[in-house]
């Protein structure tokens, strides 16, 4: 690839360690490494991720692998992660698999390039959308979707069948993201197979990430003509659903209408046709993703230790009493349950690393050269588990790590499930309160039955997901009962605000 300057007088397109790591021969890599493929010996095509967390654990906390013509420098150590957290040295890198998603969502706000000024400009005009006034707003909608996903999970415990976890937990949020965000409904929860929505996405995370393991896109020629077809259903999905906005007039202030109708506070400024496509591809995409991911991994873990599933239940049925609908306010009163989420976020966050380069010549942690432009690939899941900061026994699933003690006695940039500095997760708080609500609910209504003999497997298409699997489910006795959540009042519509909100 012939690499093209960027306004900021940086190479677009991938840059090889040997470009920006004047001392690279000092960073341990695998010993085997072949002419011309690399260090691809007992290499996995499908999980590039566990590869390197298998490299990490033996050649130590900043290391090198090379694929075919690419030099990457991976680092997981908490001193080298904290200082690649300095926003004055070091800022967000688009590159790899984030990088090859730009045919799909172009300059959106996960994959906009720093010197993009569409970046901040969406920034600045959907960041009021995440206000706490905006997320009470959301709430109701977030009880009706997670109504809609208890129903199909009575139904299922009534036939006696076991349910399929991170294909319910995807329904759930896609079906949430589509209503708060854009005021659509998918219809997930009918639909015996995938939405064809979801079935595109998987197919343009897929690629991305085939992309990388590959020397020439050409060897990929038929994938490339599925992932052109993917991205044209994508394209028209959401130009179906702005263009029934745009007729219907305005929904109830979400974030749709925050797209289309709001101007930058400073300069005016609207998002054009073309971004508002990217935008809420972005968010469909990366706001349902991640954070089925995320519940996922959280119920395998609580059907694992049912002690644990015991005291967070109990936290439930205290904080909330026989209140049938939780308020907004009672879910952020679930810290032990927001600490199961933290721990399972912790050893399996579902964007699993995060890239940085340098704004300027630097020493990283005082020890490693690296010129303008140099990037480093920081293994978050690797961060998480570095014995220095959580001790020998990290590997092990215990919600107690989050306690207010224990997380003020950490060094900071140690947990990063969302990533850092300017560019870190847009709609986390949104995420976390939905995680949160829809586990309380959840433990509330049923006990979980796990298979003795299923042993976790994680499947990568860019985010972690728990690969098959499924729960058994039983009634608890009393929970509570609560009618269907209704669309929520015109009173609970979400006003635009200035940017500092």
């Amino acid at each position: 690839m012939t690499d093209t300057s960027t306004a900021a007088g940086l190479p677009k397109g991938f840059r090889s360690a040997e470009q920006g790591w004047p001392q690279l021969r000092r960073i341990p890599r695998p010993p085997y490494r072949l002419p011309l493929l690399g260090d691809v010996l007992g290499a996995s095509r499908t999980k590039p991720l566990q590869d390197s967390l298998r490299h990490a654990r033996r050649l130590g906390p900043i290391f090198r692998r090379r694929v075919f013509n690419r030099e990457i420098v991976f680092l997981w150590g908490a001193a080298l992660a904290a200082d690649m957290a300095d926003e004055s040295r070091f800022a967000k890198h688009v590159g790899l698999g984030v990088a090859n998603l730009r045919p799909v969502v172009g300059d959106g706000l996960f994959t906009a390039y720093n010197h993009e000024p569409n970046w901040q400009l969406a920034h600045d005009v959907l960041a009021p959308g995440f206000s706490r006034e905006a997320m009470a707003g959301y709430h109701p909608m977030m009880l009706n979707v997670a109504d809609r996903l208890m129903d199909h999970w009575d139904r299922e415990m009534a036939a006696g069948r076991t349910v399929d976890v991170p294909g319910d937990m995807t329904k759930l949020t896609l079906e949430t993201i589509a209503r708060t965000g854009f005021g659509h409904d998918f219809g997930s929860f009918e639909r015996s197979r995938p939405h064809p929505f979801v079935t595109a996405m998987v197919g343009t995370l897929t690629y991305a990430q085939r992309l990388n393991a590959v020397p020439s896109p050409l060897l990929l020629r038929q994938a490339a003509r599925r992932n052109a077809t993917d991205i044209a259903y994508l394209n028209h999905t959401v130009d179906d659903l702005v263009r029934a906005r745009t007729a219907g007039g305005p929904g109830d202030g979400d974030l749709l209408d925050r797209m289309l109708q709001t101007a930058h506070p400073e300069t005016g400024e609207l998002l054009s046709p073309e971004n508002v496509r990217r935008q809420v591809i972005t968010f469909l995409v990366a706001g349902h993703e991640t954070t089925s991911g995320a519940l996922s991994f959280a119920l395998h873990y609580l059907s694992r230790h049912p002690e644990i599933a015991a005291r967070a239940r109990a936290e439930v049925d205290q904080v909330w009493g026989d209140t049938a609908m939780p308020g907004y306010d009672q879910v952020a009163k679930l810290r032990y349950l927001r600490r199961v989420l933290d721990e399972s976020q912790r050893l399996w966050p579902t964007v699993p690393a995060f890239t940085r380069e340098a704004r300027e010549d630097t020493l990283l942690a005082g020890e490693h050269p690296m010129r303008r432009g140099a990037w480093a690939l920081v293994l978050t899941a690797m961060l998480h588990r570095d014995p220095e900061v959580w001790g020998p026994d990290a590997e092990r699933f215990d919600p107690d790590r989050f306690e207010p003690k224990a997380v003020r006695s950490r060094p900071a940039h140690t947990f990063k499930p969302f990533g850092t500095g300017a560019r870190a997760c847009i709609g986390r708080q949104f995420a976390l309160h939905e995680a949160t609500l829809v586990l309380g609910l959840l433990l509330r209504r049923y006990e979980f039955r796990s298979d003795p003999a299923y042993r976790l497997r994680v499947t990568e298409r860019l985010t972690m997901m728990p690969e098959g699997l499924r729960l058994g489910l039983e009634r608890r006795v009393g929970t509570v009962q609560g009618p269907v959540v209704e669309e929520p009042p015109s009173d609970l519509r979400c006003p635009v605000h200035g940017s500092a909100d």
